[in-house]
C-alpha cells in the first residue's frame, strides 16, 4: 500500500501545542487550540502516547513500526508491504482470519500502510471493542511468526501481485516512479526501487524470508503505539501493559542516517506507455530529508511556483502556451532524502519539447519576478485551515502523533514545524531555489502513448521496465489458505484469549436545527465545537440531469467556469481572496444536483460566505477561460480512455440506463457531447435553472443558528426564486439480463469485472433494508466476496457490492478487478454467491449485520464533512430529522424473513448483466465459456462492434 494518510503538518504557522497537562481548547474565533498527550515507555521499549478525546464513542489506535522499503534487500524489493500483509492474517491467540474479518463485524474500520521509511497498522473501532483491538494489535506484533504457512505465504503473493497489477502495470504513469526512482538513487541506495517492488522479487519471498525480516525489525523497541479517542489514561495504561508488556524487545535497529543524493548530470528518459493517451513530464530535483530546516521553504517554493493562477508555471504552461490542463510542482521529504518534483501532463499530441522550454521560460520568470508578500501570506493562511483539518479526527491525530515520535522522538514536533514554517522568508525561498533548484541537475521523463515516441523530450533514452506476460491458464497460479500451522504456542504471563466487550457505547445522534430563507432556500445546520472549523454548502437540485443528451456535460462545465472569477475579479484575484482567508471553496456538478462548498476557519466564515455569494450571484463569463477549461476538459477525457476502471464504469452506466437516459452519460460529458458546448449554453443554463426555490444550505461546525442565518440575509435579498422544472427520463424498457459483455484493451494484466441490474430509488421505502441486505455479501473486508476472491483464491485485491444513491432508479452493482487469468474463475465465484445469496442467508447473517451497522454509527459521524452528509441526506433524500434513530430501528425490527424476501427482489442474479474489461487476446475465449452465451463486443466508449444490436 501507498504511504497511509499522515497530515503531516510541517507547513503551519500556528503556535499550535501539545501538551502533556493541558485540555484541550478552543474559542469560536480560533485563538487558541491544544491537544494533550502522555507518553510512557514500556520495559520492552515500546513507545506510547495516549490522547484523551471524548466527543465520540470511539477510540482510534495506530501502531508505527520503523520498517519500510529502505531496509530491504537486493532481490527482495517490496518485502516491507509484503510482510504487512502477510501480518494481517494469522497469530497464535487470534482465530483465522479474523483480523480482517471480525473487526468491521465489531462496528470498526481497519487497515495497514507501508511507504519508504515505515509500516503502519491501524484501527479505529466503537469504545466497547476497544479491550479486543488491543488483544488483536499485540498479537500481531508479538506473536503472529509461528502462524505462518507456505499456503498462507503463496496467496499472500497473489494478492500482493494483484495490488501493483492494479496500481501500477494497469494503470497510465504507473511505471513512472519505478523510472526515477532507479535514475535519481544510485545503486544499493535505499530508495532505488519502489515500495511495492517487483513481481520477480515478491514471487521469490520464502518463509525464511518472513522469519528473518520479523526476527530483525518486529520488536516492541522498533515500534510506536498511539491510542486516541473515548479513552480513561489510567486505565488505558494498564491495559497497554498488560497486552504489550510481554511483548519482545527484539534486536536494536540503528537508526539510518540521511542519505541525500547529488547528481553529476542530468538525466533525460522515455518510456512508450501502454495505457497512458496523453504525454506527460517530470522533473525530480534532489533535495532534503524530513525535519531538515529547508523542507518548510522547499514546501512554500513548490506552491509558490504552481499552486495558484498567479505561479510562474501556471501562468506559462496554462495560460501563455496553453500546454497542458494544469500543472503542479511540491517537494516530498522522506526520512533519508527528498525530491522536488515539478509535473505536467500535457495536452493530447503535444511537443513535450515545448513543455520542457516553457518550464524553463517558467523558471526564469520566477528567479527575475520573484513573488509578492500577499502570496507568502496567503499560502500560510492557507496552511492553518490545514492544521485543523489535519486534526480533525481522532485517526489523523494518531497519525500525527505517531510518525512525530517514531522519526522525529517527539510527539509534539509539529509545534517546532509551526514555528519554523511561520519564520519562512522571502529570502528563504530564493535561497533554497538557487540551492536545489536553479541550474541544478535532475532526472526528466518523458511518458508517452505507445507508438507516440515522436512526442518525447529529444535525445531522451529509452528506460527499461520490466514488464509481465499475460499467462492464461489459471491453473499454474492457484492458492488457497491451505491447513493451519503446527507450533508450540508461546507461553505468556497472562491470559490472551478474546476479551469480553465492554459497556456498549451509546450513539448519540447530533442535534440539528432547521430554518428558511424569504427566498425558498431551506437551512439545516449542526453545532460543533470540537474544532474552530466550518463547513458548509449550497445543494441546487438539477446537475447533469438538466443537461441535454447531445451537449452532456453543460452544468459540470459551467461550474468549472463560475470558479474563474467573478464580475468583479478577475480568477487570480478571487483565488487570492480566498487563499488569504485560508479557505477552500469548490463548486462542481453531480447527477442530480450542483453544489458550492466551503471549508474555512470559524473566525472567516462571513467572509467565505460572502466570496460564495459573489461566486454564485455575479458570474464573469469569460471566454478565454471558458475555452481553457473546455480544452482541458477535453484532455482529462482523452486521458480517461486510457484507463480501464474507467471504462468499465463509463460502458456499466451506458448498458444499465440505455442511450435515451442522461444518466448513460457522465457528468463530464464526453469528447463527442462537449465539443458542441458554447459560453451561451452554459449562460442559459445559469438562468433557467439555478434558483433558491431548489437549494438548500447545509453547516456542519464552531458556527450557530442565529450566525448563520445572519450571514445569509444578503444572499436571501438578491437571489431572487424563478419555476424550474426537473425532468423525468424513460427507464430501459429491456435489460441485458443474462448477458455478458467485453472491452478489449490489449496487454491488460487485470480484467475488471462490474456486474449488475437496476435496483431501486433511494426515496424507495425498501432502500434501506436493501442496503442493510447486502452487508453481508459485500460489505468492505468482511463480505463473502471480498472473503472468496481475496482471501480464499488470491484472485484479486479488492472485491465488494453497493447500491448507489439517487432519487432516479439505481443500480445494484459487484466491481472487482482480478488477475487475468482468474476472470472466468471469478466471475463463477460471483455467479454463485449473488446466486445462492437468498439461500445461504441465515440468523447468524441477521445478527452479524445488525452489529456491524449499529456499532458503526458510532464513528460514521465524527468528521465536519460525515456531520454535513447527514444535512445531505435529510435534504435530498425528504428524511425525517431523526432519520439515524429511524433507520436503526427499521435495521433492528428486520427478521430473517425480511432480509431473505429484499433479497429475491432485488439480488436476483437472473436479472444481472455481466462486463469484462481485460485483454482480448488471453480472456475473451475463456468469457465466452461463462455460460452467458457469446460475449457482446463493445468499443472503449460502450458501443456495440460488429452486428449484434444491444
Amino acid at each position: 500500500m501507498r504511504k497511509p494518510p499522515f497530515t503531516f503538518l510541517a507547513c503551519i504557522m500556528l503556535g499550535i501545542c501539545f501538551l502533556s497537562c493541558s485540555s484541550e481548547k478552543k474559542t469560536e474565533q480560533g485563538n487558541t487550540f491544544a491537544i494533550d498527550y502522555e507518553k510512557f515507555t514500556l520495559d520492552n521499549g515500546l513507545e506510547v502516547v495516549l490522547h484523551k478525546d471524548s466527543s465520540d464513542p470511539i477510540v482510534a489506535v495506530a501502531t508505527v513500526i520503523h520498517v519500510g522499503s529502505n531496509r530491504e534487500k537486493p532481490g527482495r524489493t517490496g518485502f516491507a508491504h509484503f510482510f504487512e500483509h502477510m501480518s494481517f492474517n494469522d497469530s497464535e491467540n487470534v482465530p483465522r482470519g479474523a483480523n480482517r474479518k471480525v473487526i468491521p463485524e465489531w462496528g470498526g474500520s481497519r487497515n495497514g500502510g507501508t511507504w519508504s521509511d515505515g509500516t503502519i497498522y491501524y484501527e479505529v473501532v466503537p469504545k466497547d471493542a476497544f479491550e479486543k483491538i488491543m488483544w488483536i494489535d499485540s498479537d500481531r506484533l508479538g506473536y503472529m511468526i509461528n502462524t505462518v504457512t507456505e499456503e498462507a505465504l503463496e496467496r499472500e503473493k497473489q494478492v500482493v501481485k494483484n495490488e501493483k497489477r492494479q496500481r501500477v502495470d494497469n494503470a497510465p504513469y504507473g511505471y513512472t516512479n519505478e523510472i526515477i526512482r532507479k535514475h535519481l538513487y544510485p545503486e544499493g541506495h535505499p530508495y532505488n526501487w519502489t515500495v511495492i517492488g517487483s513481481l520477480p522479487d515478491l514471487q521469490a519471498a520464502t518463509l525464511e524470508d518472513v522469519k528473518e525480516f520479523y526476527e530483525q525489525f518486529y520488536g516492541a523497541g522498533n515500534a510506536t503505539l498511539v491510542i486516541a479517542g473515548d479513552i480513561d489514561i489510567a486505565e488505558t495504561k494498564e491495559s497497554v501493559k498488560k497486552w504489550f508488556g510481554e511483548i519482545r524487545k527484539g534486536p536494536e535497529v540503528s537508526r539510518l542516517s540521511p542519505q541525500p543524493v547529488a547528481l553529476t548530470e542530468t538525466k533525460s528518459l522515455y518510456f512508450e506507455d501502454n495505457f497512458a493517451k496523453l504525454p506527460e513530464l517530470r522533473l525530480v530535483f534532489p533535495t532534503v530529508e524530513s525535519y531538515h530546516k529547508d523542507e518548510y521553504a522547499l514546501n512554500i517554493l513548490g506552491e509558490l511556483l504552481s499552486g495558484s493562477k498567479r505561479s510562474p508555471i501556471y501562468k506559462t504552461i496554462v495560460e501563455e502556451k496553453k500546454l497542458a490542463p494544469n500543472a503542479s510542482s511540491y517537494n516530498r521529504s522522506s526520512e533519508l532524502a527528498g525530491e522536488f518534483v515539478i509535473r505536467v501532463r500535457a495536452n493530447a499530441s503535444s511537443d513535450l519539447d515545448s513543455v520542457k522550454v516553457a518550464l524553463d521560460e517558467a523558471l526564469k520568470q520566477f528567479e527575475t519576478n520573484r513573488f509578492s508578500d500577499n502570496e507568502l501570506k496567503r499560502i500560510k493562511a492557507e496552511l492553518e485551515t490545514d492544521l485543523y483539518n489535519g486534526v480533525s479526527t481522532i485517526l489523523n491525530k494518531a497519525f500525527q502523533l505517531a510518525q512525530d515520535n517514531e522519526y522525529a522522538g517527539d510527539p509534539s514536533y509539529i509545534t517546532k514545524a509551526a514555528q519554523l514554517t511561520n519564520a519562512v522568508t522571502k529570502e528563504d525561498v530564493m535561497r533554497v531555489f538557487d540551492q536545489y533548484i536553479k541550474g541544478k541537475h535532475f532526472v526528466m521523463t518523458s511518458v508517452v502513448p505507445k507508438g507516440q515516441v515522436g512526442l518525447a523530450v529529444t535525445d531522451a533514452s529509452e528506460a527499461a521496465v520490466w514488464q509481465e506476460k499475460i499467462v492464461a491458464d489459471v491453473a499454474s497460479e492457484e492458492v488457497s489458505q491451505g491447513e493451519e500451522a503446527v507450533y508450540e504456542k508461546t507461553k505468556t504471563k497472562i491470559d490472551r484469549s478474546e476479551p469480553d466487550f465492554g459497556d456498549l457505547p451509546l450513539f448519540k445522534a447530533p442535534e440539528i436545527w432547521t430554518s428558511s430563507l424569504p427566498n425558498g432556500m431551506e437551512l439545516y445546520g449542526i453545532f460543533s465545537d470540537e474544532v474552530p472549523l466550518v463547513n458548509f454548502n449550497i445543494t441546487i437540485q438539477g446537475g447533469h440531469q438538466l443537461d441535454t443528451m447531445e451537449k452532456s456535460g453543460v452544468a459540470n462545465l459551467m461550474t468549472d467556469l463560475m470558479m474563474e472569477g467573478t464580475a468583479n475579479r478577475t480568477p487570480a484575484e478571487l483565488e487570492e481572496a480566498i487563499g488569504l482567508l485560508g479557505a477552500n471553496i469548490n463548486m462542481f456538478s453531480g447527477r442530480e444536483n450542483i453544489v458550492i462548498a466551503g471549508n474555512c476557519l470559524a473566525k472567516n466564515f462571513e467572509a467565505t460566505l460572502a466570496l460564495v455569494e459573489e461566486i454564485l450571484l455575479q458570474p464573469r463569463w469569460d471566454k478565454q477561460e471558458f475555452e481553457r477549461l473546455k480544452k482541458a476538459l477535453q484532455t482529462r477525457l482523452k486521458g480517461r480512455e486510457a484507463n480501464p476502471s474507467a471504462i468499465a464504469s463509463l460502458a456499466f452506466d451506458k448498458l444499465i440506463y440505455g442511450d435515451d437516459h442522461i444518466f448513460s452519460l457522465p457528468t463530464s460529458g464526453t469528447l463527442e457531447t462537449v465539443s458542441s458546448i458554447s459560453l451561451e449554453d452554459l449562460k442559459n443554463y445559469y438562468s433557467g435553472y439555478i434558483s433558491p426555490s431548489l437549494a438548500s444550505f447545509h453547516v456542519a461546525g464552531f458556527v450557530k443558528k442565529d450566525r448563520v442565518e445572519k450571514a445569509l440575509s444578503g444572499l436571501s435579498e438578491k437571489w431572487k426564486p424563478k419555476a424550474v422544472e426537473l425532468p423525468s427520463f424513460q427507464l430501459p424498457r429491456e435489460s441485458h439480463a443474462g448477458k455478458i459483455f467485453f472491452i478489449d484493451v490489449p496487454g491488460a494484466k487485470q480484467s475488471v469485472i462490474y456486474a449488475g441490474k437496476l435496483a431501486l430509488s433511494a426515496t424507495d421505502a425498501n432502500a434501506n433494508n436493501l442496503r442493510f441486505a447486502n452487508e453481508i455479501l459485500g460489505g468492505g473486508s468482511s463480505g463473502r466476496l471480498f472473503q472468496t476472491l481475496r482471501i480464499e483464491k488470491g484472485y484479486t485485491y479488492g472485491a465488494g457490492s453497493r447500491i448507489r444513491t439517487s432519487k432516479e432508479i439505481a443500480p445494484f452493482l459487484v466491481r472487482t478487478s482480478v488477475r487475468a487469468n482468474a476472470t472466468l474463475p471469478s466471475l463463477q465465484i460471483i455467479e454463485d454467491l449473488v446466486g445462492n445469496y437468498g439461500k445461504t442467508f441465515s440468523e447468524a447473517d441477521v445478527e452479524t449485520t445488525k452489529e456491524k451497522i449499529l456499532k458503526a454509527s458510532t464513528r460514521a459521524y465524527e468528521s465536519l464533512g460525515q456531520k454535513l452528509d447527514i444535512l445531505n441526506q435529510i435534504s435530498s433524500y425528504s428524511k425525517p430529522l431523526n432519520y439515524l434513530e429511524v433507520d436503526q430501528k427499521e435495521l433492528v425490527e428486520m427478521s430473517l424473513e425480511d432480509f431473505k424476501k429484499v433479497i429475491a427482489r432485488y439480488l436476483n442474479e437472473d436479472e444481472m448483466f455481466y462486463l469484462v474489461v481485460g485483454d482480448k487476446a488471453t480472456q475473451l475465449d475463456m468469457v465466452n465459456k461463462f455460460g452467458k452465451g457469446e460475449a457482446i463486443e463493445l468499443d472503449i466508449y460502450g458501443n456495440s462492434l460488429g452486428a449484434v444490436q444491444l
